[in-house]
């Protein structure tokens, strides 16, 4: 009888010193960005209002939020440039640990990568000039040879812009924060975009209006921040630091100073 007490003791001891290495060694990228007080951000930098990159650096919605988020893990932000065609590619590449800058949940998105909860419910909308904003009531004004359709390359946007806007004049600029000036200059007649980012550039040039905003050409969704799926604990810590940072009034402080 002792000798089982002795063995069972042991065994419970072994249980005991793996659970403890196991907490003291999380998964290999957490571990790093614990250790290097680093996490990399990768953002496009160009859609505003929640990622703009300017000569001061910075701004926008999601920088407000990945910075806090950073703060609560004790470590400081580096920021990655991308774009959005290579956006999906570079977080494959581990360029960057978490991906934002308004960010759609979907599902191709959902099958190569964890979105954290999604937050700023938005739909497909239209940028357009305000003086024209009563031409385009439906999708069909919209897709019209005679209307010039400006899209940005490699996101949703364009998506949308390909499968239902085939009959107007497509073409593509690859900034995205330039093309509302383009429009609003008469080089182009509608960006398709997201309802924020409309209602920003109309809001900032009284030259354009944000067309659709009630009654969105898609249904609705919501944006995310992208992480990796390499590491479930770096995935449950960051999704644990979303949570946390909600709790406290950090998510609706920033929807009410980049969104309203």
């Amino acid at each position: 009888m002792n000798a089982k007490k002795t063995l069972a003791s042991a065994a419970a001891a072994v249980v005991a010193c793996l659970a403890l290495a196991q907490a003291a060694h999380a998964g290999p990228r957490l571990d790093k960005i614990l250790d290097t007080k680093v996490l990399r951000v990768g953002t496009p930098g160009d859609y505003r209002p929640f990622a703009i990159k300017t000569d001061a650096g910075y701004s926008g919605h999601d920088i407000d939020v990945i910075e806090t988020m950073a703060k609560e893990l004790g470590v400081k932000v580096e920021y990655v440039q991308t774009s959005w065609p290579n956006l999906v590619k570079d977080l494959q590449a581990d360029k960057f640990d978490v991906a934002v800058g308004g960010i759609t949940r979907n599902v191709n998105r959902m099958r190569l990568f964890d979105m954290l909860p999604g937050y700023a419910p938005f739909g497909k909308v239209a940028l357009v000039r305000a003086a024209d904003k009563a031409k385009y009531t439906s999708v069909d004004a919209l897709n019209q040879p005679t209307v010039r359709v400006i899209k940005n390359p490699g996101g949703t946007n364009e998506t949308y812009v390909l499968n239902n806007l085939k009959a107007a004049q497509v073409s593509t600029h690859d900034k995205n924060a330039e093309i509302p000036a383009l429009i609003a200059e008469g080089k182009g007649d509608v960006m398709i975009t997201e309802t924020y980012e409309a209602l920003h550039y109309a809001k900032a040039d009284p030259r354009l209006a944000a067309a659709f905003v009630e009654a969105p050409l898609t249904p609705k969704n919501y944006l995310g921040f992208m992480v990796p799926v390499d590491d479930a604990d770096y995935t449950r810590v960051m999704g644990f630091v979303w949570g946390l940072v909600d709790s406290r009034g950090g998510i609706q402080q920033a929807a009410d100073k980049w969104l309203k």
